[in-house]
């Protein structure tokens, strides 16, 4: 009995039209991840529109600006279980429905109340976005110099929504009111419904579950949002009993997470991944990265616009050239994985990060701004290539059919280190410059201090000048840690991170990697 074969050039095409559909699918992947990553940073520029149009309060702006990242946070491991049991493809669109809607609703929002709730439902729809749309290309990208470049497209985009997020805030804001930074959503979350289900194919894990972990959802969630409502909060306004009592919670917490995982049948963290000494670097790089990444940003955010005097919209196109190195070198990260292998390329990136950062010294209170265009660009580059290679690690350590669970994992990460980031720079920074100020009247921030300098005449310049110098001092003072934290973490990469126990050789030419045990 014999069996015919499809000609080879036949084979050839329908595996080059398998690959333009993925890459299409990973173009369609790209959009919720853009959105997610966006809306971070988005609501800066327009809180102080909000204020005036709402009135909300100060505990209510908090709210506003954070109960988005506490609901993603908390809910990350969760959505990316979910999604490996009942479709990746389906929790996507799901939670694309669930963040659309919550954007117009947060768009004509009458009241502060109604817009924090608004934000909260998108946080939701968020939760399910970023985990659903990485676990997905683990399955669609089987050959492994793909997958990395896909994961760099990915990466590429959640770092680059970040950086544009405020340029694309300030040019609407110029033009339209202040609900049109949420309306942007719609439309391209309309084409993900579109093409969504034409290009992107459908995974979920095979057989039969075993009941859903509930204890362990409740679980981290009473571990991660009280821990991420202390660290923002002790940020802006100092330690308290209430924050103290927050923080106690959260740590026992997830002190009885861990626990209870060690013996839940089908637990949502598979705590066995930590005794791998590369996935562990991935997670302290994802931790320490995003936490460098996001204090820098909201510090010389500051600088740029209190201490230069640029206005929002030269502040945010300042960032463009680290966004752009982050995009390139984000997608370009495999090539420098083949050229220099992944231990090399991991901590040779968080050092020149570091080194990036260490640029940022010499700032002063009235320097050229290409010093920090220059400096903040070649930290780019370090972030892309870390952050890539934190992705390709975490999603590469377990079975495809547990990637959305993984990925939950290092989100979550990536949003600690972004809110400890403000709690840990920001304050030392806060901390110099009040001791700079001591006997001066300087006030609780910058901003503050300025506003009553602009009513005192020639004695309100010579206060201005002061506090000016005094927050580079504090900028410098939390740019040093981070430089130094940077450079300790890449020679412990260096010295923990080992290949894999099977001796591998890695197939430049086609991407495949084989073992040989």
């Amino acid at each position: 009995m014999s069996t015919t074969c499809p000609p080879t050039d036949q084979r050839d095409r329908d595996t080059s039209a398998a690959d333009r559909r993925a890459w299409w699918g990973l173009a369609v992947l790209t959009l919720p991840v853009l959105l997610v990553s966006m809306d971070f940073s988005v609501l800066y520029l327009a809180i102080p529109s909000i204020t005036v149009a709402l009135d909300p309060s100060a505990a209510e702006q908090l709210w506003i600006l954070d109960i988005y990242g506490f609901l993603i946070a908390g809910l990350l491991i969760t959505m990316g279980n979910v999604g490996d049991r009942i479709g990746r493809r389906r929790i996507l669109l799901a939670g694309a429905a669930v963040f659309g809607i919550a954007s117009v609703i947060a768009a004509f929002a009458p009241s502060a109340e109604v817009l924090i709730a608004a934000r909260a439902l998108m946080g939701i729809g968020g939760a399910t976005l970023m985990p659903s749309s990485l676990s997905l290309i683990a399955n669609m990208f089987t050959d492994g110099r793909n997958r990395a470049r896909a994961i760099g497209v990915w990466t590429a985009a959640f770092a680059g929504g970040s950086a544009i997020g405020p340029v694309i805030g300030g040019i609407l804001l110029h033009h339209f009111w202040w609900g049109a930074v949420f309306l942007i959503n719609v439309p391209v979350l309309a084409v993900l419904f579109v093409l969504g289900p034409r290009l992107v194919p459908e995974y979920r894990a095979d057989g039969p579950h075993a009941p859903f972990d509930v204890t362990g959802v409740v679980l981290s969630m009473l571990a991660i949002l009280p821990i991420m409502y202390a660290i923002k909060t002790a940020a802006s306004e100092g330690f308290s009993p209430v924050i103290i009592a927050s923080a106690t919670i959260g740590v026992l917490a997830l002190v009885g997470f861990v626990l209870q995982q060690r013996a839940a049948r089908a637990p949502l963290l598979d705590l066995s991944l930590f005794g791998s000494g590369r996935f562990v670097m991935a997670i302290l790089v994802a931790l320490l990265g995003m936490m460098t990444l996001g204090g820098t940003s909201y510090l010389t955010g500051v600088y740029l616009q209190s201490v230069l005097g640029h206005d929002v919209l030269v502040a945010a196109f300042a960032g463009l050239p680290m966004a752009i190195t982050v995009a390139v070198f984000s997608i370009g990260t495999g090539r420098v994985v083949a050229r220099f292998g992944e231990r090399a390329s991991l901590s040779g990136a968080v050092a020149l990060s570091a080194i990036g950062l260490a640029g940022l010294q010499f700032l002063t209170t009235d320097s050229p701004l290409w010093i920090y265009i220059v400096s903040t660009a070649v930290a780019g580059v370090g972030f892309a290539v870390q952050f890539s290679l934190v992705s390709e690690i975490v999603v590469g350590s377990v079975p495809p059919e547990r990637s959305g669970a993984a990925s939950g994992i290092s989100e979550t990460s990536f949003e600690l280190g972004t809110a400890s980031g403000l709690a840990v720079l920001g304050s030392i920074a806060t901390l110099v410059f009040h001791a700079s100020g001591a006997g001066l009247g300087f006030g609780d921030t910058l901003g503050e201090t300025l506003q009553t300098a602009s009513g005192m005449g020639p004695d309100g310049v010579a206060l201005a000048d002061a506090a000016r110098a005094a927050y580079v001092d504090g900028l410098h003072a939390a740019m040093a840690l981070a430089v130094i934290a940077l450079g300790v973490l890449s020679v412990v990469i260096a010295v923990v991170m080992r290949e894999r126990p099977a001796v591998v050789e890695q197939v430049v030419e086609t991407g495949r990697v084989t073992e040989a045990h």
